[in-house]
């Protein structure tokens, strides 16, 4: 589904505009952790004001998305999170060489039509982007309610060589749950009665 467009969202985007950035801006003393696909923001922001330590890039290709996001950070203060509007397949031409240290990619477009599998953001080609930019110890967390998508991306980890760790099939009902931060995409589907599925790929 597009996204409406958002009523006077020019005016709304500079008045935050002091969170966007074109370039990572990357410390050296802290981690950071990069977030594709934000949506509204629920994940990456709860994520950065329960770790004030990390600094959080969202990243997202519609900016009616994003603002939401953006305007949420602004007024929770935080002042370790930054937004990106750009497209997954083009960061390792913005981001530095081995230089994040997480990944998230949560509830993806599952791209359903046969055809359309090169769009999927765990296919192999992008799973070398990612492999470029992340550090040598970083890591992809994973999660989605579709359980298509979960068994094309399982192959395509380990195809490409990943070392995949805490698979679930049910994640709110696993170890895990405890930790999880839900997105809005989530907490619908999850009280809909969806299984989510999430598991963890690091470089090797």
């Amino acid at each position: 589904m597009r996204a409406r467009k958002k009523k006077h969202g020019a005016e709304r985007l500079a008045a935050v505009s002091d969170l966007f950035i074109e370039s990572p801006e990357l410390f050296t003393d802290k981690p950071t952790f990069l977030e594709i696909g934000c949506g509204k923001g629920k994940f990456i922001i709860e994520n950065a004001l329960k770790n004030p330590d990390i600094n959080y890039i969202a990243v997202e290709k519609v900016s009616d998305v994003i603002l939401l996001a953006a305007e949420k950070a602004n007024s929770e203060n935080l002042t370790n999170i930054k937004f990106m509007i750009c497209d997954a397949k083009g960061l390792s031409e913005i981001f530095p060489a081995h230089s994040v240290d997480r990944i998230y990619l949560n509830f993806s477009d599952p791209w359903p039509k046969a055809g359309h599998y090169k769009r999927r953001l765990t296919y192999k080609a992008f799973l070398e982007v990612y492999r470029t930019i992340l550090k040598d110890d970083g890591a992809i967390f994973f999660k989605t309610d579709n359980a298509g998508l979960f068994e094309f991306s399982l192959e395509q980890f380990k195809e490409d060589g990943w070392d995949l760790k805490n698979i679930t099939y049910d994640l709110h009902n696993s170890e895990f749950a405890k930790d999880n931060i839900m997105t809005e995409y989530e907490k619908n589907f999850s009280e809909k009665g969806f299984n989510i599925h999430r598991l963890e790929a690091y470089v090797k």
